[in-house]
């Protein structure tokens, strides 16, 4: 579970956006990404028992900087009003598929997968599901997977509106070739957030997605 004190402060943030406040805030940030860390951690260390790629992960290492980028933004706010940690074998920044939880009120969630690939690495997957099909519906469909998650995201922006080049469009696998993202989140409530189930909600979120990152990091692999 998270302190009231986390939630409380990204909650403050959300309205207090600037950087003077944040100045003067600091010590409850500190706090707060403190809270958070020893969190992610816990997750890490059980959740590693049964995925051996993660266990060597320290938090620090999966967390996200709360400063924004808006080089290229219209929106100039400095901070994100947000914490969240990405979980994979390679780090935070590797090309790996991993375990993402966000934490934001009122917008939280935990899921992850493979998240916008380059062309090399998505071809390695397409390539993969289209060979081992059956091994890829085995895993989106069973009753582990879809008891937790309602299956991969289709958001527009993850999805071609055709099958891409190389593969026919009757080829049964084509509605997930179609995919640029492989994806999937379950969202988590404000109330979940400081509630000693939570890291029960987010380990079985991530055991649930486990078989998916295998596959997707196994083709990439080659």
């Amino acid at each position: 579970m998270l302190q009231n004190s986390t939630i409380k402060f990204l909650k403050d943030l959300s309205k207090n956006n600037n950087k003077p406040w944040f100045d003067a805030n600091r010590k409850q940030y500190e706090n707060a990404k403190t809270d958070f860390a020893g969190f992610i951690q816990n997750i890490i260390d059980k959740h590693g028992k049964k995925d051996e790629s993660v266990a060597h992960l320290k938090a620090k290492d999966c967390l996200f900087r709360i400063n924004r980028d808006v080089r290229f933004s219209k929106d100039k706010s400095p901070y994100k009003n947000n914490m969240g940690a990405y979980i994979n074998k390679g780090g935070k920044k590797s090309l790996f598929g991993g375990y993402y939880f966000h934490c934001q009120p009122g917008q939280s969630f935990v899921g992850g997968g493979l998240w916008m690939p380059m062309p090399s690495e998505l071809g390695k997957v397409r390539q993969e599901i289209d060979y081992n099909f059956d091994a890829f519906k085995k895993i989106t469909g069973s009753k582990k997977f879809k008891s937790v998650y309602d299956g991969l995201s289709r958001d527009a922006e993850y999805v071609l509106t055709r099958v891409p080049k190389g593969y026919e469009s009757d080829n049964p696998a084509a509605e997930y070739l179609k995919l640029k993202s492989f994806v999937t989140m379950i969202p988590v409530k404000d109330a979940e957030l400081n509630s000693k189930d939570l890291s029960k909600k987010v380990l079985t979120a991530f055991e649930a997605l486990q078989p998916l990152l295998e596959f997707v990091n196994q083709s990439i692999e080659g």
